[in-house]
């Protein structure tokens, strides 16, 4: 698989991954704490219609982390920014999952016209009034701090996460992307993780702090916004009602029996939603 390397306009360079495929261009933006390549059975369901870049966003995967970063939301603007421009993409289309979904919203308001259309599966992005004054205590930053960083092996990694609640239901390739592409060789021997845990944390305490909804009005190039029917802590159907109605050209599309990581879970049924929305007719 063929990989890319671009950098930011603050200097952070990303790993890019050309996931293959034939058709318009259409770069896969992943969630927080997972990188690019899982979305290699996504864009296997889409190999014959797009050809599909995926990339790792500062401080996942093979990317660089800046060293003097909070990591503010608008930094994961910047990465979108640099694929489509060291690609050299002409109004691609982009899928984003959760932060992905932000940082494509993100990328489009700070420089309109840059995507034809979007796809944004359950993207964080929420309304002022529902800011929260700290996210110390935020089970997602608590969760990252606690997780387990070093294994003896990748097929230890794999026994250990593949039970988990948050991934048991996700395809089997897509976990097995997350697992041998998300932790590397570490200095005592053994693996770890490739995303620090405080690094993760510190996204998370960044995730209510961006001002992506307040401007969702200014995103007018076709959204399909798209969300799991099951209870979710992350995306409510009034959230998405709330951010579907700003959207001058939003859709909502609702996927009965998936969750926050639908795209990893069913990747041929949301592809084939994603092909509908972002193809012309």
């Amino acid at each position: 698989m063929a990989l890319v390397r671009v950098v930011t306009d603050d200097g952070v360079e990303l790993a890019v991954h050309d996931l293959g495929g034939s058709g318009p261009p259409l770069v896969l933006a992943h969630p927080t704490g997972f990188h690019g390549r899982v979305f290699e059975p996504l864009a296997a369901a889409l190999a014959d219609r797009f050809r599909c870049w995926s990339y790792d966003s500062r401080g996942h995967g093979d990317s660089g982390r800046p060293e003097a970063s909070d990591y503010p939301w608008h930094e994961f603007a910047l990465d979108v920014l640099a694929v489509v421009d060291g690609l050299e993409l002409e109004r691609p289309s982009a899928m984003g999952h959760s932060q992905g979904g932000t940082a494509l919203l993100l990328a489009e308001q700070a420089r309109p016209g840059t995507f034809s259309g979007l796809y944004v599966y359950e993207p964080v992005a929420f309304p002022p009034d529902e800011a929260a004054a700290s996210m110390d205590e935020h089970p997602l930053v608590v969760g990252a701090l606690r997780r387990r960083a070093e294994f003896d092996s990748i097929d230890a990694v794999h026994q250990h996460l593949a039970p988990k609640p948050i991934l048991r239901d996700l395809h089997p390739g897509a976990l097995r992307a997350y697992v041998e592409h998300g932790f590397g060789p570490a200095p005592g021997g053994g693996v770890t993780l490739k995303c620090r845990r405080e690094d993760e944390a510190q996204m998370y305490r960044q995730g209510r702090a961006h001002d992506a909804f307040s401007h969702l009005a200014e995103v007018t190039c076709p959204v399909t916004l798209a969300r799991g029917a099951s209870d979710s802590a992350h995306h409510s159907p009034e959230l998405a009602d709330r951010q579907v109605a700003l959207l001058p050209a939003g859709r909502l599309e609702v996927f009965d029996g998936l969750g926050h990581l639908g795209p990893l879970e069913d990747p041929a049924r949301v592809a084939e939603s994603m092909a509908r929305a972002l193809l012309p007719a």
